[in-house]
């Protein structure tokens, strides 16, 4: 069975000094290139937002960073402004062996709609063609690491295992945000979805 690394949104913005900052971010980062050489294959996510987006606390008048509000789709986080396209915040973590790999996947491009999962949307149903990806090339064994644990890496890993693929998540390569409890809430999350937690 092919395995792949699904390496979640290990971007400055998400680092120390970062304008949406994960405490600790950077210090994955060696980790996880030591572990991209035991893979058949290595996919990056990128969160690559146009300025002004909607999950922006800055794009709703009065609204403060980190408070929710309601969208069609759901409740959503209103985030600082962070990993705007072409920006230096948007760009990966300067260590991060970014040549290994084999795909690089956007998401949140789309103005009107976040997207934490690194296979859908946060509609929960406009794909971002990743599943396709790993199915055409038989990689059936995930392991997920990177930034957050308990955003983008929950939500995809989540995804993954409802699509029907066999998921790692390893922990200790991942660092959380932790707001409102939002850590226990996606280890819960996880595990009722037969993510394998390490």
């Amino acid at each position: 069975m092919a395995k792949a690394l699904i390496v979640i949104d290990i971007q400055k913005d998400f680092c120390p000094g970062g304008a949406l900052a994960v405490p600790e971010g950077d210090r994955i980062v060696p980790g996880v290139n030591q572990l991209m050489t035991e893979f058949d294959a290595v996919i990056l996510t990128q969160d690559w937002h146009p300025a002004g987006h909607s999950s922006f606390a800055s794009a709703h008048e009065g609204a403060a960073p980190m408070s929710m509000t309601e969208m069609p789709y759901g409740p959503q986080v209103l985030w600082p402004d962070h990993c705007i396209q072409g920006s230096h915040g948007a760009n990966f973590h300067a260590d991060l062996t970014v040549d290994r790999a084999d795909l690089i996947i956007r998401k949140g491009y789309n103005p009107a709609i976040d997207s934490y999962s690194a296979f859908f949307e946060n509609d929960h149903t406009t794909p971002t063609g990743l599943e396709g990806y790993l199915r055409t090339r038989g990689l059936t064994q995930l392991t997920l690491v990177g930034l957050a644990l308990d955003f983008c890496v929950n939500y995809s890993a989540v995804d993954a295992a409802k699509l029907g693929f066999d998921v790692t998540v390893r922990s200790d390569l991942c660092r959380a945000i932790d707001f409102g409890g939002s850590l226990a809430a996606a280890q819960a999350a996880m595990g009722e979805a037969g993510v394998t937690l390490v």
